[in-house]
């Protein structure tokens, strides 16, 4: 079942580990299938150095039950079916605890959007999520933490695929994309951005950005007249 979109997603866990975003299994990657409604993802706690595409689990995105598979999917299940839920155009999703996001999310903070490299793939801030309630964690922790993404979105009126992630405070970094290798480009870039975010406010810590700066590098990229790149062929 899927055996394609398994490829796929096993795959993506491991560019993590060749991008040096993860340690042991300190992270997962999943990707979707839309039509049939099915999502495939990483299984908890297996290492990246014996991990196989069949061990990939596959989960039913509306009931969250578990269609094929013989090991336990990600703790982070929950997550990623919140996300998926919420946002329709996201076809994969990565976690991790990439050391710079991480120390933003952390610290509470957003990754301020403060250089044209960070103005290329996200036009706003990478938010930081608020903290949860005592109430949120005791009972279905993981699947809260992804109400927790949808609410900031919610809250600051935040296009998730202008914005492809989100820290989840004193967590990690989720990211995600139109595809599980795009949700890890994103990653990559993610990591890149909080950790030049970290040492220009180490330089100066009143490092800000010009807004027409912003949006020249954003919308040559992304908007409706784009042309940094070649046609078909842009992340």
């Amino acid at each position: 079942m899927l055996e394609d979109l398994k490829e796929k997603v096993f795959h993506a866990n491991l560019e993590l580990v060749h991008h040096r975003l993860v340690l042991f299994t300190w992270g997962n990657a999943s990707g979707i299938d839309r039509q049939k409604g099915l999502v495939v993802i990483k299984p908890s706690g297996v290492s990246y150095d014996t991990m196989k595409s069949s061990d990939m689990v596959v989960i039913d995105l509306k009931t969250g039950k578990v269609v094929e598979g013989n090991l336990n999917p990600s703790s982070d299940t929950p997550t990623h079916l919140a996300i998926y839920r919420a946002f329709p155009e996201v076809g994969g999703i990565v976690h991790t605890h990439s050391t710079y996001a991480t120390a933003w999310a952390q610290a509470g903070m957003d990754i301020p959007n403060i250089g044209t490299t960070h103005a290329d793939y996200f036009h706003t801030e990478i938010p930081c999520t608020e903290d949860m309630t005592a109430e949120e964690i005791s009972q279905d922790y993981e699947l809260e933490t992804g109400n927790a993404i949808i609410h900031c979105f919610k809250k600051r009126s935040l296009n998730p695929v202008h914005t492809p992630g989100v820290l989840v405070k004193n967590h990690g970094p989720f990211t995600w994309g139109k595809d599980a290798a795009q949700a890890v480009y994103h990653a990559v870039v993610a990591e890149q951005v909080a950790k030049m975010a970290y040492l220009s406010f180490t330089l100066n810590s009143q490092t800000t950005m010009n807004p027409l700066l912003v949006e020249k590098h954003f919308m040559r990229k992304h908007g409706p007249n784009a042309y940094y790149g070649q046609k078909n062929h842009k992340l």
